[in-house]
């Protein structure tokens, strides 16, 4: 999967990550607990805040339609260039969650292959938080909200990519 080599391909501006262990890998034979996408509704709207390198990251989510919130995500390069994005859903799947997404590099051409996608099941849900396997979103202050994924490159060791953002809508 791709998303497992975004450590190596941006290594040279990452700023060594945050150690706050903010992301929990689902056990062999997990079975994802029982939820609703209403659940995440704290997560509608738009925030912005910092990612990789401490440049510019932007993350939207739209309210849930038919069992799925459709979000996307922007990390931008220092200079304020697109570095990547991402296209998300987060969706009701045989009754639990799971969050799908899709990489783009700045001209669209996709990271997966056309049938593929990365997909992060629901571990556990709270009040304001959600735990996917490897992937985090959680609350972090009145208008805040945390988001932290593991990344891990061919033969290198997992690392915890953190995003701080701040609601601005």
């Amino acid at each position: 999967m791709r998303v497992w080599t975004i450590a190596a391909a941006v290594g040279a501006l990452m700023a060594p990550p945050a150690q706050a262990n903010e992301t929990r890998v689902a056990p062999e034979g997990h079975i994802p607990p029982p939820a609703q996408v209403e659940a995440l509704d704290w997560l509608v709207g738009q925030w912005h805040g910092s990612g990789i390198g401490e440049a510019a990251a932007y993350e939207s989510w739209l309210p849930s339609s038919g069992g799925t919130m459709v979000g996307s995500f922007v990390q931008e390069t220092p200079a304020g260039g697109i570095m990547f994005t991402e296209h998300m859903y987060i969706a009701e799947d045989a009754g639990s969650l799971v969050v799908r997404l899709k990489h783009f590099n700045p001209d669209l051409t996709g990271w997966e292959e056309k049938d593929e996608m990365v997909s992060f099941p629901l571990l556990a849900i709270e009040e304001c938080a959600a735990y996917f396997s490897a992937l985090t979103y959680r609350c972090d202050g009145a208008d805040g909200l945390l988001v932290a994924v593991r990344v891990k490159g061919a033969g290198e060791a997992a690392e915890e990519l953190v995003f701080r953002f701040t609601r601005i809508r």
